[in-house]
């Protein structure tokens, strides 16, 4: 193992895919399963992801499927990659973290992103539009202040005031100088765009401005990262996901995952395929001594302190091979 991939930290994501021929409630147990698994296996963090009116992803409450995971473990990280801001009060939010630490102490984190509902039908249930995530400086800037006693309101959040709840931006477009101007940790993707998540990791560090929250910059890369005992193994474990991406991309509907063989034996309209070949490229993916080769030219690449691990994948029991096959290269 190189003294570069073993000074990073590695955590997963885990979206809560479901599946074809399974049921919603299903997709959350496997990722609290999930989550114990990676524990066991020396994952830095966990995470859960919001999406709503999503048929694909069963996760709509993060910090509720936040606390039946660190329910479920002992030791590992658990937090959100993460909740949407603009789509709730802070202080609702500051509130929620604020529960969270204080039942499980040292071990949560509060990743925070800036998007808003999937359709036009979810922005409208959610009382939101396009336009609120514009405002995400602001209220983060106000959820900050609720932990730390600062708002200007003169109410005070319960039990958050006072607490220590290490925030992180998810820099989507804009999320990078927000993220540098505040002073937070960042969290960057997708590894498919290299040369675009360069960019950003290049501003976020020149803008940065030390804060009570982090003093120097602090650079998690996410994305796919799938490790098989072959290359085609690991092949394999991207195509449900490549097919529901464009599924998505000519349809508008983000579906379940369906097994790989099936993807394989379905017919695709021709701009279908493109984007399925598309979803195909540009992932970590492979054996285990081609994805250490991959994370070693990464990390020189970004000097990111941590790898968040975001791989959706139909067969469970090939995720959980996966990570474990990762850990072999992060922790021999």
């Amino acid at each position: 193992m190189s003294s570069l991939i073993a000074a990073t930290r590695f955590s997963v994501l885990d979206r809560s895919r479901t599946r074809e021929g399974h049921p919603d409630a299903e997709a959350l147990r496997d990722t609290v399963r999930l989550a114990q698994e990676a524990e066991r296996l020396g994952y830095h963090r966990f995470w859960v992801s919001e999406h709503h009116g999503v048929p694909g992803v069963a996760g709509s409450a993060p910090t509720v499927l936040a606390a039946a995971v660190a329910s479920a473990t002992s030791a590992i990280r658990v937090g959100t990659g993460g909740v949407m801001l603009p789509n709730h009060r802070p202080l609702v939010v500051a509130e929620q973290f604020g529960v969270l630490e204080s039942l499980f102490p040292g071990r949560i984190d509060m990743g925070l992103g800036r998007s808003v509902g999937f359709t036009d039908g979810v922005r409208r249930a959610l009382g939101r539009d396009k336009g609120d995530a514009e405002d995400f400086e602001t209220q983060l800037t106000e959820l900050l202040g609720w932990f730390d006693g600062s708002s200007p309101t003169g109410a005070h959040a319960r039990p958050a005031e006072g607490l220590r709840v290490p925030p992180f931006v998810l820099a989507m477009g804009e999320g990078a100088a927000i993220a540098a101007r505040l002073g937070l940790p960042m969290v960057i993707g997708d590894l498919r765009h290299r040369e675009k998540m360069l960019q950003g990791i290049d501003r976020y560090r020149a803008d940065f401005r030390p804060s009570p929250w982090a003093a120097e910059p602090y650079v998690v890369v996410s994305g796919t990262v799938a490790v098989a005992a072959t290359e085609a193994g690991a092949r394999r474990l991207l195509v449900p996901e490549a097919w529901s991406t464009a599924h998505a991309r000519t349809r508008g509907t983000f579906p379940p995952l369906r097994p790989a063989e099936r993807v394989e034996s379905s017919p695709m309209t021709a701009k279908e395929r493109g984007f399925y070949e598309s979803g195909l490229t540009g992932h970590l993916a492979g054996t285990e001594d081609e994805v250490a080769h991959d994370l070693e030219t990464l990390l020189k690449e970004t000097a990111a302190q941590e790898v968040l691990v975001t791989t959706s994948t139909y067969d469970r029991e090939a995720l959980t091979d996966s990570l474990r096959r990762l850990a072999r290269i992060f922790a021999p």
